[in-house]
């Protein structure tokens, strides 16, 4: 009998990539997708009645409240969706004995550190995004102690709003661009992160605890865009600029490149280099244009 897999905040990047992953390698999983508008997730009442109707084996948490600048103004909102949204899912999982993904983010940290960041490291958030992620992160393994929380960094992918798809649209709108050059991290491919979650999920090996996934290398924004436009065929000149030129509602970190060490020997993954899934992501973008 095939296992079932609720995909909360599935019509998002990860949540897509997930589902079209789950189609393309023809997994025997029956899937259950779900968003806002199909299942409150910080209704408690309505997250239990969604785990009493039907058996539920894994549950993939990939909704969240992202819009870093918009969480400093909306902290009730960001709130109810990054910690009491995870409490109400861990809280459920854990009473039904499903095994559950959550996803974080190296907000986390506070952006100071100069080597990656090992799961280890004291966490010290500087923005309302990333206390609700960390809060929501306690409260998944309090509740669910069986849990496994990826944190992940600078996602992308073919689907809704990302930096690559700004960058390309902006790339052939605009004369010129300049793009922060101070800020550091690793971009990830959402099939990368989709692709792990899976493997997890089909492993024998279930590991409860935290862990850090990106693809693998190191790039600023700037060089990033950079890239992205090169891929895809655009000659549009980029300047660099520093972060103190574009001063926004939240803080960013200058340093987030996250260290996959844990992972890989846990879950025995080999992770791309963020120019081969970049180019890969480019390819599916192009016939879109």
């Amino acid at each position: 009998m095939a296992k079932t897999i609720l995909i909360t905040g599935a019509n998002g990047q990860l949540g897509t990539e997930l589902q079209l992953l789950l189609k393309e390698r023809e997994l025997d999983y029956e899937v259950l997708a779900t968003d806002v508008d199909t299942l409150d997730l910080t209704d408690a009442g309505a997250v239990d009645r969604c785990f009493d109707e039907r058996t539920i084996d894994f549950v993939v948490n990939c909704a969240a409240f992202t819009a870093v600048d918009r969480a400093e103004s909306a902290a009730d909102l960001c709130r109810r969706v990054n910690v009491d949204a995870p409490a109400n899912l861990a809280r459920a999982a854990a009473r039904v004995g499903a095994r559950m993904v959550h996803i974080s983010t190296d907000y986390v940290f506070d952006g100071s550190a100069n080597v990656p960041y090992r799961e280890s490291d004291t966490p010290a958030p500087v923005t309302v995004y990333g206390a609700t992620k960390l809060e929501g992160e306690r409260q998944v393994m309090a509740l669910c102690p069986e849990a496994v929380i990826l944190r992940t960094a600078w996602l992308y992918s073919p689907h809704g709003k990302n930096f690559v798809k700004t960058m390309l649209k902006l790339g052939r709108e605009r004369d010129s661009l300049r793009v922060v050059v101070d800020q550091v991290g690793t971009p990830t491919s959402a099939t990368d992160l989709a692709g792990a979650i899976l493997s997890i999920i089909g492993s024998d090996r279930w590991t409860p605890g935290i862990y850090h996934f990106s693809d693998e290398g190191a790039v600023s924004w700037y060089d990033f865009a950079v890239a992205a436009l090169r891929l895809a065929g655009i000659n549009t000149p980029v300047s660099p600029c520093l972060t103190d030129e574009f001063p926004t509602p939240a803080r960013r970190p200058h340093y987030s490149v996250l260290d996959k060490s844990l992972i890989k020997a846990t879950y025995a993954l080999t992770i791309p280099h963020w120019h081969t899934s970049l180019t890969h992501v480019i390819a599916r973008l192009q016939p879109q244009q």
